[in-house]
């Protein structure tokens, strides 16, 4: 039953989560947005929002909690939910500091930390590469002399593909180690594993995935991010052995780490070598690249909708409910764009359902029935993007979205 005193307080380091904003407010629940200083102007629902509270984005953890703590003495706030992956380890260190629902600092490591995960998957029996933390040097001399190189120096706490270096031998990695230097303990060595690379976005309600959409990366995301070039993704076939492969291991892998309610983003490879398939990565968040508006075309379903109707069934004590779905094919054709608001208008297909809106950046959506008509739009549309847009520039050290 609704109260008319219920409030959530989300917090964002990004321009994100429209919908999830206008979806509590349409439920009857009064929501705060916490965001930084930068995008007090930004294009935010304002007419969901009870209250929009900036702060410089300077601010440690002690020091956000610290906010929210003042804010709290005027306000009492039911949940506190992290928009952005960024905000996941803060949105966890306030719900134990005012004795909230939610993962706290623990559980959010596994959706977060590389190297938590890892160790999380791994234990509960999943496929996962081999690894090994960056801490002590023997470790990784014995890591290195028993699994055949390259290996993936990843950060353990960046999102998609940032600050990956790909690691060819021995001195290399430790020339590398010298220049990170404290940092390098943040950082754990994996694997390279030759592989197609699927993503898996998922709704859970009461630890079960209740929804999950397959999808199947064009250019696996570390090379578009390193090398550039045009990002692709679309949706598998639905009769494929892919698909109920991917299903099902993230159907077991998703709630095994902890996750009792929410969405999720999840990485998975499709090994050359074995055909078998490995965990990856997995995120407590909405995908980004547009992938959340490509997941909506092909199944109906928009995920941040969807997080907060289960923030709001939870809120309240009542089951979720997932809406119905459909079961179409789509694909979505992404990249850095050298003129500000590139023109797409050109690209007239029928199967074309969404226009990117985004500065320096052109994209597509389409949607058809036929999942080989999916794919011919995307290899077509690809090359001409390419030609037409394409622009690159050294990865960034955080994502700009």
């Amino acid at each position: 039953m609704a109260d008319a005193n219920e409030r959530l307080l989300c917090i964002s380091s990004y321009e994100k989560g429209q919908d999830f904003l206008r979806t509590c407010v349409e439920s009857g629940v009064k929501t705060t947005l916490l965001t930084v200083e930068k995008l007090r102007d930004a294009n935010w629902p304002r007419e969901a929002l009870e209250d929009l509270v900036t702060m410089p984005d300077n601010l440690n953890p002690e020091q956000i909690v610290n906010t929210v703590s003042w804010m709290a003495r005027g306000r009492r706030f039911d949940r506190v939910v992290a928009l952005d992956e960024f905000d996941l380890e803060t949105a966890a260190l306030i719900r134990e500091h005012m004795r909230l629902p939610g993962m706290g600092v623990t559980t959010t490591a596994f959706y977060r930390d590389k190297l938590a995960m890892r160790m999380g998957a791994g234990a509960a029996g999943f496929r996962v590469p081999e690894f090994c933390r960056v801490l002590n040097y023997d470790e990784l001399r014995d890591y290195m002399a028993s699994v055949p190189a390259p290996w993936l120096l990843k950060p353990r706490t960046s999102a998609s593909a940032l600050g990956i270096r790909k690691i060819h031998e021995p001195e290399q990695l430790w020339r590398t180690l010298d220049e990170l230097g404290d940092r390098q303990s943040h950082f754990v060595m994996e694997r390279f594993v030759p592989g197609e690379i699927f993503h898996v976005d998922s709704i859970v309600s009461e630890r079960k995935v209740v929804f999950s959409a397959v999808h199947q990366y064009g250019r696996p995301p570390m090379q578009v991010m390193h090398e550039g070039g045009v990002f692709t993704t679309r949706t598998v076939d639905r009769n494929g052995s892919d698909r109920k492969d991917l299903t099902s291991f993230n159907a077991a892998l998703t709630p095994a780490l902890g996750l009792q309610r929410g969405v999720t983003h999840a990485e998975y490879i499709k090994a050359h070598s074995d055909g078998q398939i490995y965990f990856l990565e997995i995120a407590a968040r909405v995908g980004g690249a547009f992938i959340s508006d490509l997941v909506e075309a092909s199944t109906g379903v928009n995920l941040w909708r969807e997080w907060a109707r289960i923030e709001v069934a939870d809120l309240r004590g009542e089951a979720y409910v997932l809406p119905p779905t459909t079961e179409e094919y789509a694909g979505s054709v992404l990249c850095l764009s050298h003129t500000a608001e590139p023109d797409t208008s050109a690209f007239n297909a029928p199967e074309i359902v969404h226009r990117m809106k985004k500065h320096h950046h052109a994209g597509l959506i389409v949607r058809s029935q036929k999942p080989e008509r999916v794919r011919e739009l995307l290899e077509d549309y690809s090359a001409q993007f390419a030609h037409m847009f394409l622009a690159s520039m050294p990865p960034p050290e955080r994502p700009t979205a």
